[in-house]
This record gives structure tokens, C-alpha cells and sequence, in this order.
């Protein structure tokens, strides 16, 4: 049987001399494994024919071998190339081969169906791809442009006369997908989204000083990381941008380092002096939006610790700030939590620290999306963090936070009873998310007394406020809040800083007395927290209680005898050899009627049974 009708005769010279050819048609006359350092980067080399010519530089994509594997591409196999690229690889002393890159195919017939060569084809030598070179450019730089493979439009590439300083222009490129990189390539223009940047890292040793950043980006191939150190670091941080889509050329790859990357790729890529990263302005929709595997806050119970998520959720509540010097390192750390809901009706603790702590709007309920947030477990309960390569949106305009909004907008937030944050075990206490528990409880639980602090939810009564001592003067810098010394010469000593200061700023430090139902309690509440619950601004009440007493009056007054939710944390310290058990307030909100009542309900039904089949 005559099978000579099924190929595109000479389509293999065409492609190499650099003609767009529409889905060409070749055989598969054998296949040759290359080893890489792993399964993904574990590449196939193909013998292919166009009845006319043979080629033994055409590469599988990666994201192609399982057809291979599955013996689908087996020797006489006809496929057609639906989409491809070539590339120019520098083999040293033997010069500059092209190779071809098939990155979509599709079977016409099978090799059994086939069982032998089509026609008489004979090996293509490199001259004869190169002879018509001058008619049809296959690849020249030099000239501004770049031929490619079928399914990409051949576009212009302005390229200076110096490219080695990094000057070259990239407006409208033709483009290689991210899944066909490899170290063997050399010349290529990439064009991705960026998924995440990270913050700049510095480091100093022996070696030296240095600083870098990295960004994981995607095409509608794959993704991959992206590092830059040092100049580069100080070239491109500022401007790239996460969600906006840049050509990237001349990066070094180099095989991922896989403890320190969760993405789907064996590679990675390093910047160097002659990297050229160029935003591209027209995006249209020549690039997927970035993917979300969204998990139900209620299954995150269920993961294993370490495991990364992408989360969606409402701030239903978020702490103050919190500084405190790590025993370790001895750096001063800023931390917040941030309790999110969603439709699953359960709540996560999700931690914050630095510049995503200080700049959390708390005055707010935003929807939080978390895309690469860590889980974590402590106690037996689960909460999430941001790690290097973590993405936080905040009320992004997406489907699913359209849906969360809606859903906690109509109420749905009053029907969350759970939290996998919720904490269990000897001395662990309570989950400070949702367990409610009576002062007399958390007497009688000896809460506060263990290593660790514990956490506990109340609702209680304001009855009296310590206004006269509520506001201090501290030191004016912004990362420092320590008590001043008014050397009353109208300058302020901050010892920590260990600097004069012409002003000071107000900080708010609180005493109130609540109570609930079973006994009272003192709380101290600091200065994020106490400026919600007062209204007002630290230098506002300071003002107040210098220079209008009976203002200031009014402003603690206005929140006496209202009911509050609190959520505390206790935890006993010494005050020289006396031991006392100090309760802080990291929340505090007015009374929610309907979510309160939906909790004495839901008490009523475990203690009568009502309700249970």
C-alpha cells in the first residue's frame, strides 16, 4: 500500500531556512533518549522525514513525552506538527546546528499501521538549508528579525548595536514557550506574567556582600523561577510589577534547586549582565490569567504541615501589630493575624509579618487570596503563612472573590463556628479564634500559666477605663515606639536609639476593667486596637488629656458599659519576684447580636441535644 500522499515533501529544508510552514506532516523513523536530572527534564531526540529529507535534530517537548512513553510515537508513526520552534545550538568546534522543537502534534497514523519507510529520503546536510538562506532569513539577529516555528506570528526585534551592554529593545518579539527552554538554547525571547516577586534579600559573609530577588512567572506552557543578584537586583526590582507580562531574553539556565522551589519546571533562570527585560504593554489575551487551585479553609484540618495552598477568604478579624525581638537572631519582628472565613463555614489564622503586618487594613474586611500560602501546625491546629514566593491580593477582581464577598455580605459570616487554627492538647488552652470562654472558666483552667501564651474569646462589659495614664510619649522614628525622656530643654532622649529628639509621638497604652457574667478583669489595650475601639487618633487623645481634659473625658466615656467581643491573650509574668497574669486585648469588637445569638443557640442544642439525629 502506497502511503506517499501523507507527508508535506520537503517541509523539513523549508523549516530550516526558516519558512512558517501550516502544521507540516512528517514520519518518525526512530527516537533517542537524552538523560536529564530529573523526570521532567528527561528529553527525546527524534529521527523524522519529510519523504524527502531526513532530520535527527528535531526535540519532543517535555510536556510531550508521555506520548513517547506510552509508545504512541513508535518508529513509521506519521504525525503533524501543529506547533513548533527552532533553535540555533552552539556545539563548540562543530559550529551552530538548528534544532526543531515540536511542541504540539497530533497522530495521523500509527507505525503499525505503516510498518515501513516512506519513500527514499536522504539525510539533510546543513548547506543545503543554508543555500537559500539569503531568500528566506532563517534566523538573523543582525537584520531585526526572528523566524519561528508554526502557531507564532513572526514579529520584529530591534536590536542595538552594542547587545552585549544589555541595550537591545524588545518591542513586538516572536516568542519561545517557557516549556521549551533549555540550557542547550542560547537565543530565545520569552514573554510571561509574572505570578510573584519576592522582597530583596541581603546577605554578608566572608565571601562578600550581596542582595537578590526572584520572581516565579508562566506562559501558557509552564512557569518557571527567576533570580537576579546584585546590579541586576538593582536594575529590574522596582520595575517589575506581579500580574504584568514582560519579554525576558539572555537569562542563564541552570537545573532548579528543588528545596526551595515548588514550581513544575527541572530549570531555572539566573539574570545576568546582558539580560534584557521589557514590559510588554499590549497583552490582550495572548497569556492565561494566573491559575488558583483554590482549598476550602475547612480542608486545610486535613493537610499535611509544609503543604502549599492557594486560599481564599474575608478578614473577618485581624490583631494589632505585635513587636517583639526574636531570640535567635535578636531582630526586631512586626506580626499580625488575620482570621479569614469562607463558604465552608470555618475560619484560618493566617500570619503576617513586616511590611504585610504594618499595612494590613484592619479597619476593613477585605478578601484575602493567598496564592503559595505555607501551612503550618502548632498544638494540633492548623493556621497559614506567606514564605518567599507567597502572592497576597487583596480584594482582587476575580469570580471567586466576587463569591466570598456576596456570601459574607448576605450573612455568611455568622455560621462560622469552627476554626482549624483551634489549638488542643495539654497547656495549648484554647483556639483563641472562636472558642468563647467565661472569665471564671479561664481562672479555673489556669489559662496563662504555661510556657506559651493562651488565647481565649469573651464577651464582656467595659466598666472602667484608666484614662490618665493611657498615652505615653515615644520615640518620634517610625520603627520605634520606646517611652521617651522629656529632658525638659524641649528635647526627648529615646535611650534605644540612643538619640535627642526636638518632638515626640503619642502612643496609646490602656487600662480597662471588663467583665462578663462571672467575675472581671483587667486588659491592657495598646495602640492599633485602642484607636479603633476610641475613634479617635493617639495624637488626638494626647492632645485631649494635655490641653482638654473634659474632652478627653468624653472620648472614654463614649465606649463605658458597652458590650465588646474580646479576644485575649494572657499569659503570667514576673514584675520582680511577684507574679502576675497579664491579659491583652489583640481584638475587640462590638457585640454582633445575630453571630452571638447563633452561638447560645448552637450551646443550647449540644447541652439538650436538639437538633441532633
Amino acid at each position: 500500500m502506497s502511503h506517499g500522499g501523507l507527508l508535506t515533501v520537503g517541509c523539513i529544508a523549508d523549516i530550516m531556512r526558516g519558512s512558517e510552514l501550516e502544521q507540516p506532516v512528517v514520519q518518525i523513523l526512530g527516537s533517542k533518549r537524552i538523560a536529564g536530572g530529573g523526570e521532567q527534564s528527561e528529553r527525546y531526540r527524534l529521527l523524522i522525514s519529510d519523504g524527502q529529507n531526513l532530520y535527527s535534530f528535531a526535540m519532543l517537548a517535555t510536556q510531550l513525552n508521555e506520548l513517547h512513553q506510552n509508545g504512541q510515537l513508535a518508529e513509521f508513526t506519521v504525525i503533524r506538527i501543529n506547533r513548533y520552534i527552532t533553535s540555533v545550538v552552539n556545539r563548540g568546534e562543530r559550529g551552530e546546528k538548528r534544532v526543531l522543537i515540536i511542541l504540539e502534534l497530533s497522530i495521523v497514523k500509527p507505525g503499525a499501521s505503516i510498518g515501513e519507510k516512506i519513500g527514499n529520503p536522504q539525510q539533510l546536510v546543513d548547506g543545503a538549508a543554508a543555500s537559500s538562506a539569503t531568500t528566506v532569513p532563517a534566523r538573523t539577529e543582525s537584520a531585526g528579525t526572528i523566524s519561528n516555528g508554526s502557531g507564532y506570528q513572526n514579529r520584529s526585534l530591534n536590536v542595538s548595536s552594542t547587545t552585549s551592554g544589555g541595550n537591545m529593545s524588545l518591542n513586538e518579539t516572536l516568542t519561545h514557550p517557557i516549556s521549551s527552554l533549555s540550557p542547550y538554547q542560547n537565543k530565545w525571547v520569552i514573554k510571561a506574567r509574572v505570578m510573584s516577586k519576592s522582597a530583596i534579600r541581603s546577605w554578608s559573609n566572608a565571601k562578600g556582600e550581596g542582595k537578590l530577588f526572584s520572581m516565579d512567572i508562566m506562559d501558557e506552557s509552564g512557569e518557571i523561577r527567576v533570580t537576579a543578584f546584585k546590579e541586576q537586583c538593582d536594575k529590574y526590582y522596582d520595575m517589575i510589577e506581579v500580574d504584568k507580562v514582560y519579554y525576558i531574553t539572555k537569562c542563564q539556565l541552570k537545573p532548579a534547586n528543588k528545596q526551595y522551589s515548588t514550581l513544575k519546571n527541572d530549570y531555572e533562570m539566573t539574570m545576568t549582565h546582558d539580560t534584557i527585560v521589557q514590559e510588554c504593554k499590549d497583552v490582550g489575551s495572548s497569556l492565561p490569567e494566573i491559575h488558583y487551585n483554590f482549598v476550602p479553609i475547612s480542608q486545610i484540618a486535613n493537610m499535611e504541615p509544609n503543604a502549599m495552598i492557594d486560599v481564599i477568604g474575608i478578614c473577618k478579624e485581624a490583631s494589632e501589630v505585635v513587636q517583639f525581638t526574636a531570640k535567635t537572631s535578636g531582630r526586631e519582628l512586626k506580626k499580625r493575624e488575620v482570621t479569614m472565613v469562607d463558604s465552608s463555614n470555618a475560619a484560618v489564622q493566617l500570619t503576617l509579618w513586616g511590611e504585610d503586618a504594618q499595612t494590613f487594613p484592619t479597619a476593613t474586611n477585605p478578601v484575602v487570596l493567598v496564592k503559595g500560602a505555607r501551612v503550618s501546625e502548632f498544638g494540633g491546629g492548623k493556621s497559614i503563612g506567606l514564605v518567599g514566593g507567597s502572592v497576597m491580593k487583596l480584594n482582587p477582581d476575580i469570580e471567586a472573590a466576587h463569591k466570598v464577598r456576596g456570601w459574607y455580605d448576605n450573612g455568611g459570616g455568622d455560621n462560622v463556628t469552627s476554626s482549624v487554627s483551634t489549638r488542643t492538647g495539654a497547656g495549648a488552652g484554647a483556639g483563641y479564634v472562636t472558642e468563647w470562654i467565661t472569665f471564671h472558666e479561664a481562672k479555673e483552667r489556669n489559662l496563662g500559666n504555661g510556657d506559651k501564651p493562651d488565647y481565649f474569646q469573651a464577651k464582656a462589659l467595659i466598666h472602667n477605663i484608666k484614662s490618665g495614664n493611657a498615652v505615653y510619649k515615644a520615640c518620634p522614628q517610625p520603627e520605634c515606639n520606646k517611652k521617651v525622656i522629656d529632658q525638659e530643654n524641649g528635647q526627648y532622649r529615646c535611650e534605644k536609639c540612643n538619640a535627642d529628639f526636638p518632638n515626640f509621638k503619642y502612643r496609646l497604652l490602656v487600662n480597662m476593667l471588663v467583665g462578663d457574667w462571672t467575675s472581671n478583669r483587667w486588659v491592657t489595650i495598646f495602640t492599633d486596637l485602642a484607636e479603633q475601639m476610641l475613634g479617635k487618633s493617639s495624637q488626638e487623645i494626647g492632645d485631649a488629656l494635655e490641653f482638654n481634659k473634659e474632652e478627653a473625658e468624653q472620648i472614654f466615656s463614649a465606649i463605658n458599659f458597652k458590650n465588646y467581643v474580646f479576644k485575649l491573650r494572657t499569659k503570667v509574668e514576673f514584675f520582680g519576684d511577684t507574679a502576675r497574669n497579664k491579659t491583652t486585648a489583640v481584638d475587640a469588637k462590638p457585640l454582633n447580636h445575630k453571630e452571638y445569638n447563633a452561638y447560645l443557640v448552637k450551646n443550647i442544642q449540644e447541652l439538650t441535644g436538639i437538633g441532633k439525629n
